[in-house]
């Protein structure tokens, strides 16, 4: 237990060799370890002050949460990072998704390795401006399970921090897994010291979803962290008429070329529409009422846009070049225009 490290055989919920608990609490009941931290000399964590070293060179972090899986807070990782890159920001994106890390895949670094050097770990770069850190660099294949406890993913979180030379940057992003676990404990202490600009939550419009993002916010107001706003995300499937593919009711024959024909000897003004369809039911005032009711920002829906899920899973930016998504990218450019507005708002006053 050098240095206050938490050891890897420690019960999942281990307060930490440093903490009053250590060795007393219920979740210390068994371990190998309870006799040792019960006795060991207790004291600050010294790795903090490694982590508010190497911390200093960064002057905004802001943590990607959601309370539920799969409602694209990761791929909204992705894209804030390439678009405050694009802003000519020095950027930087820790994933700390340990079991189900997304960031190699969305931002086309797959088989990218990490390099030492006598400054620490260096991430692996997009461009010079975007550097990116995941245990996915880390995996000898992708398909490769990480099955640890709790104890072993704090401990690489706070390695992250303390080991990883970001150089001086404008945003540290932190894309986080679904929930309220260790790994979202861990890194709010580990960097409290530091400062944290605050938490997007990122949700779906039903209330499946919403359950789990209340218990998110009530987290945030627990620990301190300010709740910059939440997204609603896959708010309607939206896409351009002439993209939509038609199949006859009852079959699965393909239409398609029948009804593009069609609309564009009669109705050409058609195919510049675009078709939306509410995916998710959103009866109950979706993301927007939950804010209300919470008192915490609403930044606005993304929609889910076809164009924007091809870019993810190619590792591209929405905003650029063929990749430019022209249903979500605007939604995506005005929530995070309103994210560094209120931000900047919070730093005047």
């Amino acid at each position: 237990m050098e240095n206050g490290d938490i050891p890897e055989n420690a019960n999942e919920h281990c307060p930490g060799p440093q903490s009053e608990s250590a060795g007393k609490s219920d979740s210390c009941a068994g371990c190998p370890n309870q006799e040792a931290c019960a006795t060991a000399p207790k004291g600050p964590d010294p790795d903090l002050v490694a982590i508010a070293e190497r911390m200093s060179t960064v002057k905004h972090k802001i943590l990607i949460l959601s309370g539920k899986g799969g409602v694209g807070k990761s791929t909204f990782s992705a894209q804030l990072s390439f678009a405050l890159a694009g802003m000519d920001h020095q950027v930087g994106l820790m994933d700390i998704d340990i079991c189900g890390p997304s960031m190699p895949k969305m931002l086309g670094l797959e088989g990218s390795e990490i390099h030492q050097s006598n400054l620490g770990w260096s991430p692996v770069y997009v461009a010079d401006n975007l550097g990116v850190m995941s245990i996915g660099f880390m995996l000898p294949n992708s398909d490769e399970a990480v099955v640890w406890r709790g104890p072993r993913k704090n401990a690489l979180i706070k390695q992250f921090l303390k080991d990883v030379y970001w150089r001086d940057i404008d945003y540290l992003v932190v894309d986080a897994p679904p929930g309220t676990s260790d790994e979202h404990i861990s890194i709010v202490q580990y960097l409290q010291a530091t400062g944290i600009d605050g938490a997007i939550i990122v949700t779906t419009p039903q209330e499946v979803s919403l359950i789990d993002v209340r218990k998110e916010v009530s987290f945030c107001k627990k620990v301190g962290v300010p709740v910059l706003g939440v997204v609603e995300n896959m708010s309607g499937l939206s896409q351009p008429l002439a993209d939509v593919k038609f199949m006859e009711i009852g079959s699965s024959v393909d239409v398609t070329q029948k009804v593009i024909s069609c609309l564009r000897e009669n109705a050409p003004e058609l195919l510049n529409v675009l078709a939306c369809s509410e995916v998710f039911d959103s009866s109950g005032g979706g993301a927007e009422r939950m804010c209300r009711e919470m008192g915490v920002p609403f930044l606005g829906k993304v929609p889910l846009d076809p164009q924007l899920c091809k870019a993810a899973e190619q590792g591209k930016s929405c905003f650029e070049g063929g990749n430019k998504c022209s249903v979500s990218a605007p939604a995506l450019k005005s929530i995070i225009q309103k994210v560094l507005a209120s931000m900047k708002d919070e730093e005047s006053n």
